[in-house]
């Protein structure tokens, strides 16, 4: 670690605790910048943090590690072992889904297994399904290998890989593709759903997608006991041994530009830090709007940003119940329950904006892999159900609506655990509007910026920003985009641009290019 008196230029300022912030902040610290590190919640994480109440865990963001090997790369290249600090634990199955009709369709690595679920449903498929099997491993060759970690800033990056793309049928959307290879429309929701955990919609964002398939087989669906709080956690010890800082309950209030350079950050407190780099995992649309609001922008002006698609809003009702923890045992760790509709529901969300009576939701159970969420033989759950984002015109007022939803949430949950109302101990809500709050999400979104094609790769705000000398972006609004391999491969990317303290020269990113 670099002497931080042998060199007054090696400080840092991130913006934002979350896994992609705490991932930057620790990849700074490895090459030897002195890093602070701002955050405005009271726990690191960001949307990955918990929120501990009457003895339950409620983790409150991403519940699942899949590709671990981006953790163990991060921590390997901190000189420490990912797995010596985390517990990780493999799912089996990964996830259940469920239909109105009965019908479940469990999720596992194992070949022979998943050829059995896919013939319960439709045993004319199979052939299909191994055809998509194949489709996923050739896009994650090309889509997570060739691009996840790497620079994406310069358009000729993105350009060459347009005839594989063009190939492999990047133009279709990966619920067309599903429907291309498998017949049942149950198959098609259970083989295109995957987009939603980070905010697409599987009717319009591409079928590169599809290499979540591969991803599953080949990496598995984990669960780190103690929740990703516990990863968070574990990121913030590293930074501190790094030498860096981390300061809660303060806010960016604005970046300051001078001369074309980012020099300083003001926090809403009116305390003024400065550092020659400064990166922003505040939300990409926050930081250019609202951190950057009176610096003229060449490319991510008001209007620009008005005209992107944003990522589809999230109601999440978190709540423990009491004495549970042997009853409703079918109900696994991850269960996804199918409303009647899944392509119409889609639309109502993400192009019209409407919040239907009708639903699909995600359960969350993490009690019954990890006894710490909750009290002994109580349980946790969190129940997530996709709904527009506040950005549509007549937006859903969530002050009137909220409790009239939470009753058709609870009318569905009740045909998957009778009687769980009864057995309600504590509860909490997030709604779009606490997602704009708490995260200053724009608009409320649940991922930022949706993961459509052309809001990809160079589309999407970049790495290094073009604003500004000496500030650079990560987490789920730049490239490569949110989910937790994708905002940990942001700091990567980052890691690619910023230089050695060693070459480090006044302007960071003029070093790094």
């Amino acid at each position: 670690m670099t002497d931080p008196t042998a060199n007054p230029d090696n400080r840092a300022i991130v913006i934002g605790a979350g896994l992609g912030g705490l991932a930057a902040a620790m990849r700074l610290g490895a090459k030897g910048y002195v890093v602070t590190v701002l955050d405005r919640l009271d726990r690191t994480g960001g949307r990955g943090s918990s929120i501990s109440q009457d003895g339950h865990r409620f983790d409150l963001g991403p519940t699942i590690v899949t590709v671990p090997q981006v953790f163990e790369s991060l921590w390997r290249d901190c000189g420490r072992d990912f797995r010596a600090d985390i517990d990780l634990r493999p799912l089996d199955p990964f996830y259940e889904v469920r239909w109105p009709d009965g019908t479940k369709f469990a999720a596992c690595s194992d070949d022979e297994r998943m050829f059995a679920e896919v013939a319960k449903i439709n045993p004319a498929d199979v052939k299909g399904y191994k055809k998509f099997l194949k489709d996923s491993h050739a896009r994650y060759v090309v889509g997570f290998e060739g691009m996840v970690a790497k620079p994406m800033h310069r358009i000729w990056e993105t350009i060459k890989v347009l005839p594989k793309f063009a190939m492999l049928r990047a133009d279709r959307s990966i619920y067309a593709h599903a429907a291309a290879r498998v017949k049942d429309p149950k198959l098609r929701m259970a083989l295109s759903f995957h987009p939603l955990f980070i905010g697409g919609d599987p009717a319009h964002v591409t079928s590169m997608y599809a290499l979540v398939a591969h991803l599953e087989k080949e990496y598995g669906v984990h669960y780190a006991m103690g929740g990703v709080q516990a990863i968070a956690d574990a990121m913030a010890n590293v930074i501190r041994a790094q030498g860096g800082v981390i300061r809660h309950g303060v806010e960016a209030d604005e970046i300051i530009i001078e001369n074309s350079k980012a020099r300083a950050v003001n926090l809403t407190n009116g305390d003024r830090l400065e550092a020659p780099l400064i990166v922003s995992n505040a939300d990409a649309g926050h930081t250019y709007s609202h951190l950057m609001r009176n610096h003229k922008k060449r490319r991510w002006t008001a209007p620009k940003l008005r005209r992107k698609r944003w990522s589809m809003g999230l109601y999440v009702w978190y709540f423990g119940t009491k004495g549970t923890a042997y009853q409703w045992p079918d109900l696994g760790h991850h269960t996804i329950v199918n409303g009647p509709r899944f392509k119409g529901l889609l639309k109502d969300i993400f192009m019209k904006g409407k919040l239907s009576d009708d639903m699909s939701l995600y359960i969350h159970r993490p009690s019954v892999t990890d006894p710490s969420a909750a009290p002994k033989g109580d349980d946790t759950f969190y129940v997530l159900s996709p709904v527009p984002h506040l950005g549509w015109d007549d937006a859903v007022d969530w002050k009137t609506e909220e409790p009239i939803y939470r009753e058709k949430v609870a009318a569905e949950l009740e045909k998957q655990m009778p009687g769980f109302r009864d057995k309600i101990s504590t509860e909490l809500v997030f709604t779009p509007e606490e997602f704009r709050d708490r995260y200053l999400s724009p608009h409320g979104a649940g991922f930022s910026l949706e993961p459509r094609i052309l809001q990809s790769a160079w589309f999407r705000p970049h790495n290094v920003s073009e604003e500004a000398d000496g500030l650079f972006l990560v987490g789920a609004g730049t490239h490569p985009g949110a989910g937790l391999p994708g905002v940990v491969s942001s700091a990567e990317v980052l890691a690619k641009l910023v230089p050695d303290m060693e070459v480090i020269e006044d302007s960071p990113r003029l070093a790094a290019e």
